[in-house]
C-alpha cells in the first residue's frame, strides 16, 4: 500500500556520516566513477579520497594490532607473579604499546575527520539514462504539451499588469522583511490559497499521505537529503539555535523516516506536504528575478517517495507524470527536460524539470523538479527495509514538487490576461476561488 506509515525503528547507532555513496561499490570502480563524476558540476578530488581511504585502512588496522598486543600483555601479565623481572619486563612493554597506541588513536581521528570530510563531499553518481552535457544548454527536451501561441493575446509580463502590485505588494514585503518576501493581498491570496488545496487534492488522490512537517531541521536532517555540505549560501541558518529554514519540504519529509527500516511489503511509501519555502538565492540578480519569478520566501507542495531500489526508476517516470498532469489540468503549456549530467543536483541520480510558458515574458519558468537520488539520501538518513528474506538493503527515494506557487502563479496571470484586465481561472481551481475571474 503506497500510503502506508508504519515502520520499525532501527537501532543501529550509525552515525549520519557513515553512508554516502556505498563504499564497497565506490572502492572497486573507483574510475568508473572518477569518469562519472567529472560529468556533473560538482568539483570532485576523489584521488585525494582514495589516498586518505587508505592511509585510514592502515591505520586502523594498525591500531588494532596494538590493541590486541595490549590485550595479549594484559593477558600475559595476569599468569606471572607480580614484581618478578618477567612482570616488570611486561609492564614496561604495556607502557610502550600503551603510548604507541595513544599516539596512533591521535593520528587515526585526524584521518577519519578528513575522510568523513571528503566522504560527504561527493555526489551521486549520474544513471546512465542521463544525458551528458555541462551547461543547461544541453538539456534534451522529453516532452511538450499544449501550444504557448494559444495563450491570451493580450498577455502582459506580470509585473506590469495593471493593479498587479496592490494585490501582491513587494514594497511593503520589503519595508517588513527585505526583497523577495511578498505579501499576497485579497483574492490573490484566496488564488494562493486555491492553488495549495487544489495540489494537495491531487496528491492525496494519487495516494500521497498528507503531513504538515516542521519548516526548521537541524544539520543532520540538511546533510541526509544533500543540501549540506553543497548549499549552505542558499539556506537561512539561524546560528544560535544551529537550526536551518528549510529551502523546501523535501527536508524535512524525507528526514520523518531516519534510521529507520521498513518491511519490503510496506514499500513504496509516498508523502506529500505543503510548506513555505525559504532560499537566500545569494547570486541573483537581473531580469529574471522580477515579479514572482524569484521569491526568498514561496509556497510549495512537496512530494516525497521511499521505494525499492528495483522500482525508483520506474516510479520517477509515474513522478513526472503526475506532476505534469497538474499543468494541464491547470491548462498551462509545459515543457519537460531531462536534464543533462552537468545540469543536475548534487544528490541527483536522474532529473526531469517541468517549465511552464509564461504567455508576458515569452519565457520558459521552471515549476518542478522530479529526482531520483536512488540510495544516496537513504545512505546518508540511514532509512533501510528488510527484504523477503530478511536482509536490510537500503530503499531509494524520491521527490518532486507537485507544484511551486511562485511561478505557476505568474503564468497563469500572464496566459488569461483578457483586455478588460480580468484573469480567467482554470476550472479546476473554482471550488476554491468561488469566482470565474481574478479583478484587478
Amino acid at each position: 500500500m503506497a500510503a502506508q506509515m508504519n515502520v520499525a525503528t532501527a537501532h543501529s547507532g550509525i552515525q549520519i556520516w557513515s553512508f554516502m555513496l556505498d563504499l564497497k561499490y565506490l572502492r572497486e570502480r573507483m574510475p568508473e566513477i572518477s569518469a562519472a563524476l567529472a560529468t556533473k558540476k560538482f568539483a570532485v578530488d576523489l584521488a585525494s579520497f582514495e589516498r586518505l581511504d587508505g592511509e585510514r585502512r592502515t591505520m586502523i588496522r594498525a591500531t588494532e594490532e596494538l590493541r590486541a598486543q595490549q590485550k595479549a600483555a594484559n593477558g600475559d601479565m595476569s599468569r606471572m607473579a607480580k614484581g618478578s623481572a618477567e612482570f616488570l619486563a611486561k609492564v614496561a612493554e604495556l607502557k610502550q604499546v600503551s603510548s604507541e597506541l595513544k599516539e596512533m588513536q591521535v593520528r587515526l581521528d585526524q584521518i577519519e575527520n578528513e575522510w568523513r570530510a571528503a566522504y560527504i563531499a561527493i555526489p551521486n553518481v549520474p544513471d546512465a539514462s542521463v544525458p551528458v552535457g555541462k551547461t543547461e544548454d544541453d538539456n534534451v527536451v522529453f516532452a511538450t504539451w499544449g501550444d504557448p501561441a494559444a495563450v491570451s493575446a493580450h498577455a502582459l509580463p506580470h509585473w506590469e499588469i495593471p493593479g498587479f502590485s496592490d494585490k501582491v505588494d513587494l514594497p511593503r514585503g520589503t519595508k517588513v522583511t527585505g526583497a523577495g518576501f511578498p505579501f499576497f493581498v485579497g483574492d490573490m491570496a484566496r488564488l494562493v490559497r486555491s492553488l495549495l488545496q487544489f495540489f494537495l487534492e491531487e496528491n492525496s488522490a494519487a495516494g500521497f499521505v498528507e503531513m504538515m512537517p516542521p519548516v526548521v531541521v537541524n544539520a543532520a536532517s540538511a546533510t541526509a537529503t544533500g543540501q549540506l555540505p553543497d548549499k549552505e549560501g542558499q539556506m537561512y541558518y539561524a546560528a544560535e539555535d544551529e537550526l536551518y529554514l528549510i529551502p523546501t519540504a523535501e527536508v524535512p519529509v524525507t528526514n520523518y523516516y531516519r534510521d529507520e527500516i521498513f518491511e519490503a511489503s510496506a514499500l513504496p511509501v509516498y508523502a506529500s506536504a505543503y510548506t513555505p519555502c525559504f532560499r537566500r538565492e545569494a547570486g541573483s540578480y537581473g531580469k529574471d528575478v522580477r515579479g514572482l519569478n524569484r521569491l526568498h520566501q514561496f509556497d510549495k507542495v512537496e512530494v516525497v517517495k521511499w521505494v525499492h531500489p528495483d522500482r525508483s526508476f520506474a516510479e520517477l517516470e509515474s513522478l513526472r507524470e503526475h506532476a505534469e498532469s497538474l499543468l494541464r489540468k491547470l491548462e498551462l503549456p509545459y515543457r519537460t527536460l531531462l536534464m543533462c549530467t552537468g545540469d543536475i543536483g548534487f544528490p541527483h541520480s536522474k532529473q526531469y524539470d517541468l517549465e511552464v510558458w509564461a504567455g508576458g515574458q515569452r519565457r520558459w519558468l521552471e515549476v518542478s523538479s522530479c529526482s531520483n537520488f536512488t540510495d544516496f539520501q537513504a545512505r546518508r538518513a540511514n532509512i533501510r527495509f528488510r527484504d523477503e528474506d530478511g536482509k536490510i538493503q537500503v530503499v531509494h527515494t524520491l521527490n518532486g514538487s507537485a507544484l511551486a506557487i511562485p511561478r505557476v502563479l505568474a503564468a497563469l496571470l500572464e496566459n488569461n490576461l483578457s483586455t478588460d484586465g480580468k484573469v480567467r481561472i482554470p476550472e479546476v481551481l473554482r471550488p476554491w476561488f468561488k469566482k470565474e475571474f481574478l479583478q484587478f
